[in-house]
């Protein structure tokens, strides 16, 4: 029997012995010592001070006449921003009840301010540039875009309506902070 703090304890009675401290006092220091070393293998794993510079980019939109096609390079992606004409927002608009869509998706689903388009312009397919960004490229019956490679065609809201593409042009995480100024990424 031992006492404790003025109370006398039968430690053999309590199925504790002085030898399992022996016992549990390396494992616990240990085990503090194992996770107090993976703390900086883990931290190791975040990304570098250059690749968060560049993971998100801000874009002045002022200059984007409606109807210009513009490309922005973002995480080596190229960046689809498209200002749309009324008559343009009205077509992809009317085309959202469309049971001919092969990944269905409203347009105001894509878009936060129906004049806007922004998206990563490349072909869901197998990672191809999809061609209609430039003047006088091919655009395809929707007036979108055309992936030359497998013959996808994307309407201008981005959604694949036709050819090989799974699902429509993924749309990059951004915000307005103006009415003339975003920020992808």
């Amino acid at each position: 029997m031992e006492t404790i703090a003025g109370k006398e304890i039968d430690f053999d009675s309590a199925g504790i012995r002085r030898r399992d401290f022996i016992h549990i006092a390396p494992v616990s220091f240990a085990a503090v010592g194992v996770a107090a070393s993976a703390i900086p293998l883990v931290d190791s794993m975040n990304p570098s001070a250059d690749i968060l510079a560049v993971s998100s980019i801000e874009v002045d939109l002022s200059s984007i006449e409606p109807g210009q096609r513009v490309t922005v390079s973002w995480r080596n992606q190229p960046v689809f921003i498209v200002r749309r004409r009324a008559i343009d927002i009205a077509r992809t608009q009317a085309d959202d009840a469309n049971p001919g869509l092969i990944d269905p998706l409203s347009d105001s689903a894509r878009v936060q301010k129906s004049e806007w388009l922004i998206m990563i312009g490349v072909c869901t397919h197998l990672g191809c540039i999809p061609l209609g960004q430039k003047e006088g490229d091919a655009r395809g019956k929707y007036g979108g875009w055309f992936c030359p490679c497998h013959g996808s065609l994307y309407d201008l809201s981005g959604r694949v309506r036709r050819g090989p593409a799974p699902r429509n042009l993924d749309i990059p995480p951004y915000v307005f902070l103006s009415d003339t100024k975003i920020r992808i990424g």
